[in-house]
């Protein structure tokens, strides 16, 4: 059985290509850690620290949150942020994050749809993102849910 939590939807007009995500654990649970790898290519230099991202999250097909970040304030709501070169020429990118999930949550499948842009309104990336928090995919008290789970995402 094949899990997809996070798939790359962005087409050929982004800027990041050949996007390849690892997140470990690969079922994050809520009020723990979530470390996310990026790899991929831009195709032209970029100023990370003014890429906008529009975050969409629905809950079935309510819409819960639509709201514009800057990539550093999104991260630094999730306990994170950039590191490396913030203004990164063309060529092989990556960023690593350990994101640290909220604990309160509604138990039940959220759709994140994160569509990001540069300063100049070029498409960065385009990530749909599923997450179930429902009972049956949180850890068992006797392992803590940690293991050598890890989920690999790329177009």
């Amino acid at each position: 059985m094949s899990i997809r939590l996070v798939e790359d939807v962005s087409d050929g007009t982004c800027v990041l290509d050949r996007l390849d995500i690892t997140l470990t654990p690969a079922l994050p649970w809520l009020g723990h850690q979530a470390r996310w790898e990026m790899t991929g290519h831009l195709k032209e230099p970029v100023d990370l620290t003014r890429v906008t991202c529009n975050v969409i999250m629905k809950f079935g097909p309510v819409k819960m949150l639509d709201r514009k970040y800057m990539l550093p304030d999104l991260l630094k709501g999730m306990g994170a942020k950039l590191s490396g070169h913030l203004r990164p020429a063309a060529g092989p990118w990556r960023q690593t994050w350990n994101l640290q999930l909220p604990e309160a949550v509604p138990v039940a499948e959220h759709r994140i749809l994160l569509r990001a842009r540069t300063d100049s309104g070029k498409n960065f990336l385009a990530l749909d993102i599923t997450l179930n928090f429902s009972h049956r995919f949180r850890p068992s008290p006797t392992n803590g849910g940690a293991g050598a789970r890890m989920l690999h995402g790329s177009r």
